[in-house]
C-alpha cells in the first residue's frame, strides 16, 4: 500500500520509512524539504494521490505556547482535509504518553488539540502515544538545565528506543484502524532524576542533577505514574543500557 509519512525525513519518520520498504510498501517521505508543507498546504494533494494511509510524525520547530498549538493546529486541520479530499483511509498519529495528564505544558496542550481534531475528523485513525525516547534524554536535561545544575522531579519514567518507536508506528499503519489510542513503551522503568544523571554521566556531561519533587517537567508539575503507560501497553525490547553501551 502507499503510505505518506509527514515529518518522513526526521529521526522517526526516516526509520518508519525505511522498515515500511523493507516489507514492500510504498512509504514515501513528506516534509518541507521534499516539496510538502503541512502548514501551508504546499504539495499535499499531490504527495497524497493514491494513498491508503497517512502517518504524522512530524513536530513542531518551537515550542514556545503560541507557536507549538498554531503548528498541530494548522498543519493537522490541512493535512485531515486534504486526506479527505484524496480518500485516505487510515490516519496514523504519533503523540506522547501521559499527553492528557500533562495540560499545565502548552506542549501537551498542542498535542492534545492534534488529537482531538483526529477524533473530529471523520477519518478512521489510529493514535500512537510513546513514552519518551531514549535520544530525547538530552533534551529532557537541557529544559530542566540552570547553570550546571539540572533539576528534576523523582518520578517514574519509562523510555524507549526510536527504532521500537518507528516499529510500533510501522505496525499500527498496515493494521486496522483502532479509532483510540495504542500505547508502547520501553522495557524499564526508572526514577527520572536517575535516568538522566546516568545518561550525563556516559556522556561525560559535568552539569549536576539535583533531585526536586517541585521541579516542573517542560511546564507541568508530574505525580508519580503521570509520564507511565497503562496496562495494556505494548512492551518494546531495547533496554536503556543496551542502547547507552551502542553510544559509546
Amino acid at each position: 500500500m502507499k503510505v505518506v509519512v509527514i515529518g518522513g525525513t526526521g529521526l522517526i519518520g526516516s526509520k518508519l520509512v525505511a522498515k515500511l520498504k523493507e516489507h514492500g510498501h510504498e512509504a514515501v517521505p513528506a516534509a518541507p524539504n521534499t516539496g510538502v508543507n503541512t502548514l501551508t498546504g504546499e504539495g499535499l494533494a499531490k504527495v497524497l494521490a493514491g494513498a491508503s494511509v497517512v502517518v504524522d510524525v512530524s513536530n513542531s520547530p518551537s515550542f514556545a505556547d503560541d507557536a507549538v498549538m498554531e503548528f498541530f493546529r494548522t498543519s493537522t486541520t490541512n493535512l485531515l482535509k486534504a486526506e479527505a479530499d484524496a480518500g485516505v483511509t487510515h490516519h496514523v498519529a504519533l503523540s506522547v504518553v501521559g499527553t492528557e495528564r500533562l495540560q499545565e505544558s502548552g506542549y501537551f496542550r498542542a498535542k492534545q488539540a492534534q488529537e482531538e481534531l483526529i477524533k473530529d475528523s471523520g477519518i478512521p485513525y489510529s493514535i500512537v502515544h510513546a513514552t519518551q525516547f531514549f535520544e530525547f534524554m538530552k533534551g529532557i536535561a537541557d529544559s530542566a538545565t540552570d547553570g550546571d545544575t539540572v533539576r528534576l522531579a523523582p518520578i517514574k519514567i519509562q523510555p524507549i528506543y526510536s527504532d521500537d518507536v518507528a516499529a510500533a508506528v510501522g505496525r499500527t499503519a498496515v493494521g486496522t484502524p483502532v479509532n483510540g489510542v495504542v500505547e508502547v513503551a520501553g522495557p524499564e522503568a526508572f526514577q527520572l532524576d536517575e535516568l538522566i544523571r546516568k545518561g550525563l554521566a556516559a556522556k561525560n556531561d559535568p552539569r549536576t542533577v539535583v533531585t526536586d519533587a517541585h521541579a516542573p517537567y517542560f511546564g507541568a508539575q508530574l505525580q508519580e505514574t503521570t509520564l507511565l503507560p497503562g496496562p495494556d501497553a505494548h512492551i518494546a525490547e531495547t533496554r536503556f543500557a543496551d542502547w547507552l553501551a551502542q553510544q559509546q
